[in-house]
């Protein structure tokens, strides 16, 4: 393992962490490595060791400092909850292969002082509505392969740089604006970012606005030992209390409690014996504690239990007092994030202490992913606490309340399991952490379906980044014809549509594009082909007039283009197979649904003509823009309108996105266009609108032509012009 005491191996650091060359007062500088931050840990405890692990993972450089001279960890045993365990299991741990005991069909039993049973349950159907095991665990094999995870210099699920952790460094100042932590040998390491991972004792809540504060006492105290199951299991006094295999046991007086279940591979008992303070003097974290103190407290306890805590082996008896500490205001400050118990410390009286330590640190890893950059660290940490800081807080109060002196008649351990069980950090803080990158750009496009986030289109990718086809290309084949008015005039969806001419002869055009080279599309491209209404006006409510052609329709090959379409700009557009045939003197397409062709346009007798020639846009004309009409219908409430408005999209503001540079130009000698609606059979989603199209007379071609263009804009101009009025009926 790659853990070094005070003066020894340091080569771990870069050529840049130090300096000064100087290992007696030296400062040691973290710059950035090739896509990594460099994170400063104080504390190897399992919350800190797990934030390393999942840093690590996002291709950060961690270094950890621990005070203690061998970086291990206290106590007997802890618990893994589904919500606990599944954040482990994301980072390739699974206790099952180093002993933890699964609590699946196990009894949980309640008794009170006397020994009698008060209640059990088996933990069958617990089991069965979480998706992750919940686990017994020794303390001291989790930290052990927690430290192999975070330093291991090779790891198949674990890729990154090897955290380095510093025994015997002692923490001694934490400035949170320059992200420096202070050693006392003088030593002064810089970061990108410090985690405060340093337990209820911490050093670093100091700097924490509000956070100079210390833990108080909860007026309860804890011993903590392990006993043989084997040997409780061979004294028929006690065998009761191990016989069920993964069982948990609580015995509860008033003021004081014994819980006990098993670990290692359910060959040990852990204790928990929790009492008044006062009656163990107050002992310290960690005080070896006597076991005759320990038989006096609990006397008043049954006779069986009393002989099972004195299997306890003095040397290994362990007391320490039950420490708290309100909520506080801040986690941060800065570069600096406090973790597990130096920001909440837990009464052990749900088993969530640690649990809540490694949500943490998955947290951290959710809000520091790879690419963050070191002016966004700030920014990341106050994400972080804002992820965090109900959930931990809701927990510490509900382990208050369960610690408060009842009897086993008054406690209900299911109260809160849905809550601290029922939850995944990853998850959640994923969720919150892309749902607060979008914010970032309150002008993404959303479109259906929204759970997975904003839409990527030919507008902007799934970040919200511009997209400028400039070196897209199109290919447009239109034929300009005059018409009857008043055919067309019956595809105005409003009386606001009018023509500008009063004579009832109209222009129209039937024009196909194919597009390509569109990054949106991954380079490729589709076609599309709509009639275009010429010399029309849309009347707006303030009285103001728009010139333009009217767009009733526009066919397109491919779905994305036309959901984009539709939802994003309301663009009244339909799919149908566009097949070109292009020759050197020809061009014809086909449309079709389903194999059933209903379309068919050509231009013959192309001949290649200078780009100045040609003035105006779709059809020649010199119109100020392109009019459709968008119309979202009721959710169960048919014939009625969501929404329906008119949509503009003005020439001179679209050439200002993307340029679009005309490079040949084809005419045609002859052209011709005609429609065949089938029927319903054939065209059974498009026959009404093929028929209306046959409908429309071609009284004389007056303009065919070819053109190859380089630079396609993306329409983002368009605006809604004002609501609409009553349809026509």
């Amino acid at each position: 393992m790659s853990y070094h005491g005070k003066f020894g191996d340091l080569n771990g650091l870069t050529n840049g962490d130090f300096i000064n060359g100087s290992n007696n007062g030296s400062s040691h500088t973290n710059g950035t490595t090739e896509g990594g931050l460099k994170i400063l840990i104080a504390g190897a405890g399992i919350g800190g060791l797990t934030a390393a692990i999942y840093l690590r993972r996002a291709g950060h450089k961690v270094t950890i400092f621990e005070q203690s001279a061998f970086a291990n960890e206290l106590g007997a045993a802890v618990h893994l909850a589904p919500n606990t365990n599944g954040v482990l299991r994301r980072i390739g741990l699974r206790a099952e292969e180093f002993g933890a005991r699964s609590t699946k069909n196990a009894q949980v039993a309640d008794y009170d002082a006397s020994g009698k049973l008060i209640r059990s349950f088996n933990t069958a159907g617990v089991s069965q509505l979480f998706q992750h095991k919940w686990l017994l665990c020794h303390r001291v094999h989790l930290h052990e392969r927690l430290m192999q995870k975070a330093t291991a210099p090779t790891d198949l699920e674990n890729h990154g740089i090897p955290a380095e952790v510093l025994t015997s460094s002692r923490i001694v100042d934490v400035d949170p604006q320059a992200a420096t932590v202070t050693l006392d040998s003088g030593d002064v390491f810089q970061g990108h970012a410090v985690i405060g991972a340093d337990g209820v004792h911490s050093r670093t809540r100091s700097t924490i606005p509000g956070g100079d504060v210390k833990a108080f006492g909860s007026g309860k105290s804890a011993y903590r030992f392990l006993v043989s199951r084997k040997a409780a299991l061979e004294d028929p006094r006690t065998k009761k209390y191990a016989e069920q295999p993964g069982q948990l046991v609580i015995c509860y007086d008033k003021d004081r409690r014994v819980v006990i279940y098993p670990c290692a591979n359910n060959e040990q008992l852990n204790f928990v014996c929790i009492h008044p303070t006062e009656e163990s003097a107050g002992a310290e974290y960690n005080q070896v504690g006597h076991k005759s103190k320990l038989l006096e407290i609990y006397k008043s306890f049954d006779s069986d239990l009393l002989a099972l805590l004195d299997k306890a082996q003095e040397e290994t008896l362990k007391v320490w007092e039950l420490l708290d500490l309100l909520p506080l205001e801040t986690w941060i400050n800065d570069k600096l994030a406090l973790l597990g118990d130096a920001a909440h410390p837990f009464l052990p009286h749900q088993g969530q202490g640690a649990g809540q330590a490694i949500e943490d640190a998955a947290a951290l890893g959710v809000v520091l992913p790879k690419g963050t950059k070191p002016e966004d660290v700030p920014q990341r940490l106050e994400l972080f606490f804002k992820f965090r800081y109900e959930r931990a807080t809701n927990i510490q109060s509900f382990s208050r309340e369960m610690g408060k002196d009842q009897t086993a008649e008054d406690i209900n351990m299911q109260a809160h399991m849905e809550y601290n069980f029922g939850h995944d950090e990853w998850d959640s803080a994923t969720d919150k952490f892309r749902r607060w990158k979008w914010a970032q750009n309150p002008n993404l496009y959303w479109r259906m379906p929204i759970a997975f986030g904003p839409m990527p289109g030919p507008r902007q990718d799934h970040y919200g980044n511009p997209r400028k086809a400039t070196h897209s290309t199109a290919t447009t084949a239109a034929i300009k014809f005059k018409t009857s008015r008043t055919v067309l005039q019956n595809l105005f969806p409003t009386t606001q549509f009018r023509f500008r001419s009063p004579g009832t002869v109209a222009y129209c055009s039937f024009s196909q594009t194919t597009l390509d080279k569109m990054d949106w599309l991954g380079g490729g491209g589709y076609r599309h082909f709509g009639l275009y209404v010429h010399g029309v006006q849309y009347f707006k409510k303030d009285g103001s007039v728009i010139d333009g052609t009217y767009m009733p329709l526009l066919f397109e090959s491919l779905t994305d283009p036309i959901v984009s379409g539709r939802e994003e700009l309301g663009m009244p557009k339909l799919y149908c197979a566009i097949d070109i045939y292009r020759r050197h003197s020809s061009y014809r397409l086909q449309t079709s649904w389903q194999g059933a062709t209903f379309g068919e346009m050509a231009l013959e007798d192309l001949h290649e003509v200078d780009v100045g020639s040609e003035k105006g846009t779709i059809g020649g004309e010199a119109d100020d823009g392109i009019i459709v009409y968008r119309y979202l219908p009721q959710v169960h409430n048919r014939g009625h309108a969501a929404e329906e408005h008119a949509v503009f999209v003005p020439h001179a503001e679209e050439s200002k996105v993307v340029p679009t540079t005309v490079k040949k130009i084809w005419k045609a000698g002859r052209a011709s266009v005609k429609f065949d609606p089938k029927d319903w059979n054939e065209l059974p989603t498009l026959h009404h609108v093929i028929d209306r199209l046959a409908e429309i007379p071609v009284y004389e071609v007056v303009g065919a032509k070819v053109v190859e263009s380089q630079g396609v804009p993306d329409v983002s101009s368009a605006k809604r012009v004002d609501e609409g009025v009553v349809l026509k009926g």
